[in-house]
């Protein structure tokens, strides 16, 4: 007996021990599930600074999040500009995609010397290739009135202009560090994607000066009209947005406008909601709207560019990313300064592996965007390696209005525990930061 007692106060005293510095006694294979700790990673549509306000009290659950967005590094002249139309802005996400946009088109009006949308739509292309180079409006605007072909670059189109397509043929994305609640400018790095060989050679219709007191379009004033995210799940990414084109028709106005007129800005909102947009596209076509700068989300976009072809209008967005939106019919009146997700997926998987993952969940917001871009992910970090049995897809119902119920990921926070993920994407909007909720709440600790 007594040398069994001393067994076995040996026994517990070496468990202790092992218990002190492991916390591995007993059933490993429950230790294992309460210590399950995994990365976060984000995108454009939550890596943002206003991204964990969306999370309220636990607002502490971003830090260390890590994502990626199309960015380039932006001057900060150009930030200050920003300011000087909106001094409480804090993120910069679109901003100069929206800026650019709103630039691109004035001009392409000016040169076509018409505010018809389809002599419009034949210039954009033409705007950002093989013409005179010029890197603000009052120049661009000097050499168009003069009938000078243009080549506009800018703050997002720094590279090359646009492929045949009407999107960009190179972009520049940065990855993004949550310290604490605050994305940390310090740790932000930038990577190049795409070719320049990609962008248009094809000469666009030769340029030509207003006829002074010509036909109707040449009396009338240049509107273009927003389809902004002012409400619903993207409108965390409404202030910058805001902001670039506010600044651009500010600038625009003050080198003189367009076709000898002032340029008018239409606001309007898109909601993240289908209805919402249509709404506002329909208003903005009888209002007289030539460009409309949106919508925000590529789903969005999708749903009513045939509306906006049927009123014979330009759609031009600044955020949309969904790679299948290069190929959708749209009578050539869709334009993007947001360049495709087949660039931006690669930038996501190098992020994601860099870091050495090797169970990797992604869950995504059940849309052509959220879908889209996690497929492109997929297929990159199985290129990379990363088998099939390692990679989970997870999507979820993005609410349909500001109104409706939160999302509920219990069930999908309950698959990634089990699956014993040390790595989640999450490719959403400001709904998304439910998802980090369900994670926490089932018991996954998230690594800072």
């Amino acid at each position: 007996m007594l040398v069994s007692r001393r067994s076995r106060v040996a026994t517990l005293a070496a468990c202790a021990t092992i218990l002190l510095a492991t916390s591995a006694c007993g059933d490993d294979k429950a230790e294992e599930g309460s210590a399950q700790q995994v990365r976060l990673y984000g995108t454009d549509g939550n890596m943002l600074n206003s991204y964990p306000a969306e999370l309220k009290e636990r607002a502490d659950l971003v830090d260390g999040m890590k994502g990626t967005t199309p960015l380039t590094p932006l001057p900060d002249d150009f930030k200050n500009r920003l300011r000087s139309v909106n001094p409480a802005l804090t993120d910069y996400l679109y901003a100069a995609e929206t800026y650019d946009a709103v630039v691109i088109a004035t001009l392409a009006a000016q040169l076509a010397g018409s505010t018809d949308p389809a002599a419009i739509a034949k210039q954009i292309v033409g705007v950002t290739n093989n013409g005179q180079r010029c890197e603000d409006p009052a120049s661009c605007l000097t050499l168009a009135r003069a009938g000078q072909d243009v080549e506009y670059r800018s703050v997002s189109l720094t590279r090359a202009g646009f492929t045949d397509k009407g999107e960009p043929a190179t972009a520049s994305y940065a990855t993004l560090t949550f310290d604490g609640q605050q994305i940390n400018d310090g740790k932000t790095e930038f990577v190049g994607a795409g070719a320049e060989s990609a962008a248009s050679t094809k000469a666009p219709p030769k340029a030509r000066k207003p006829r002074p007191g010509g036909g109707d379009d040449d009396q009338q004033p240049l509107i273009i009209g927003g389809l902004l995210p002012k409400t619903g799940d993207l409108a965390i990414a409404y202030p910058p947005m805001a902001a670039g084109a506010a600044l651009a028709i500010k600038e625009i106005n003050a080198a003189g406008g367009a076709l000898g007129k002032p340029v008018t800005w239409m606001d309007g909102d898109d909601g993240t909601s289908t209805t919402v947009a249509k709404a506002t596209v329909a208003k903005h076509a009888a209002d007289g709207v030539s460009v409309i700068i949106g919508a925000g989300a590529s789903g969005i976009s999708r749903e009513v560019l045939p509306d906006v072809v049927k009123a014979g209008k330009i759609l031009f967005s600044p955020s949309n990313t969904d790679a299948s939106l290069t190929d959708v019919e749209d009578n050539g009146l869709y334009f993007r300064t947001a360049p495709p997700d087949s660039l931006q997926g690669r930038a996501l998987a190098d992020v994601i592996l860099r870091d050495g993952s090797q169970k990797i969940v992604i869950v995504a917001r059940k849309d052509s965007y959220g879908e889209g871009l996690q497929a492109t992910v997929r297929d990159e970090l199985e290129k990379a390696g990363i088998a099939g049995d390692r990679l989970k897809l997870l999507t979820y119902e993005p609410p349909p209005d500001p109104d409706s119920p939160p999302v509920d990921f219990t069930s999908g926070a309950k698959e990634i525990k089990e699956f014993g993920a040390d790595a989640v994407l999450i490719i959403g909007f400001g709904e998304s930061a439910q998802v980090i909720r369900a994670l926490a709440d089932s018991g996954v600790q998230i690594r800072h």
